[in-house]
């Protein structure tokens, strides 16, 4: 396995981040850890990177154990860490050669910076300084510096956090493209992030693992409801709803405004016109959607 965690808990104090998680990564996925924020996702990368210690419990990558052997661990791991820090006086060139050299890489460092520089589309600011440039350049910068000595396994803790759609399109693909060859884990609390990217997802809520799936998987357990948006002219009773047939589940989003949960392939928008009728009520709007991997995710971590 490239990642093995079994049984591990981290201990703040009295707050568990991490409650006795177990999680096995094979070669060569590209896995999303998913959460809220709190939910133990960055302690648990901290721990694989070995910046942590475990409270109890055992972890590994690549058959190597986080405490008993962590430079093996970290000579094969690539870490973008959530802040993403960087050298801003550096120039982006100079900061990677740099990095290259901390990692100890054997062979032509000048080619291989000039390889991830192209790899991570780099070229065009790869003389500038660091602190010049935007945000998307600098998680780029924070990409190249976790591929510079070719690790097995990449982990990517937020790693288009704060970017603009443009940006953060050309890193996921640059995510995509770079994981073909390598294990990757990433964290983010972003369903769609999950579903543009990874091969599979484990949500974490509360420190403890409450979904581990392909994600074509959880996009059928997304399908397994239908909803229906409804605006009435007036305010009702939520319980009125409930006399609707096929109503499973309602969820009060908005003054007027209600999302009626029913059976999947169920169509009741003629139920909620005579619904209507019968309590004199206008509709101002309905419409149907498929339930969407958002509301799973929302579903599963609920306190």
């Amino acid at each position: 396995m490239s990642i093995s965690v079994r049984n591990i808990t981290k201990l703040y104090g009295r707050q568990k981040a991490l409650d006795n998680i177990s999680i096995e990564i094979k070669p060569g996925e590209i896995v999303g850890l998913l959460g809220p924020n709190g939910a133990g996702k960055s302690t648990l990368m901290k721990i694989l990177t070995c910046f942590l210690p475990p409270t109890s419990g055992e972890a590994s990558v690549c058959g190597f154990d986080v405490l008993e052997q962590s430079i093996e661990v970290r000579n094969r791991v690539g870490y973008l860490p959530e802040n993403n820090p960087l050298y801003l006086d550096l120039y982006v060139k100079e900061f990677l050669v740099f990095i290259a050299g901390l990692r100890k890489f054997t062979g032509n460092r000048n080619q291989r910076v000039a390889d991830i520089i192209a790899l991570t589309g780099l070229e065009p600011e790869q003389n500038k300084k660091i602190g010049a440039l935007s945000k998307g350049y600098r998680q780029r910068v924070g990409l190249a510096q976790a591929l510079i000595h070719d690790p097995e396994v990449l982990i990517l803790d937020e790693p288009t956090s704060g970017l603009d759609p443009n940006q953060l399109l050309e890193i996921r693909s640059l995510i995509k493209e770079t994981g073909k060859a390598k294990t990757v884990m990433l964290s983010t609390h972003i369903m769609q992030e999950v579903e543009a990217i990874c091969d599979r997802a484990i949500i974490i809520h509360q420190g403890r693992i409450v979904a581990d799936d392909t994600t074509r998987n959880l996009q059928s357990l997304s399908a397994s409801k239908t909803i229906i948006q409804v605006e009435f002219s007036s305010e009702i009773e939520a319980a009125l709803l409930f006399a609707i047939p096929g109503v499973l589940e309602i969820i009060h989003p908005a003054s007027k405004i209600w999302r009626l949960y029913t059976d999947p392939g169920k169509d009741i928008r003629a139920d909620i016109f005579q619904f209507a009728v019968a309590h004199q009520l206008t509709v101002l709007s309905l419409h149907r959607e498929e339930q969407k991997m958002e509301d799973v995710f929302q579903e599963l971590t609920k306190k």
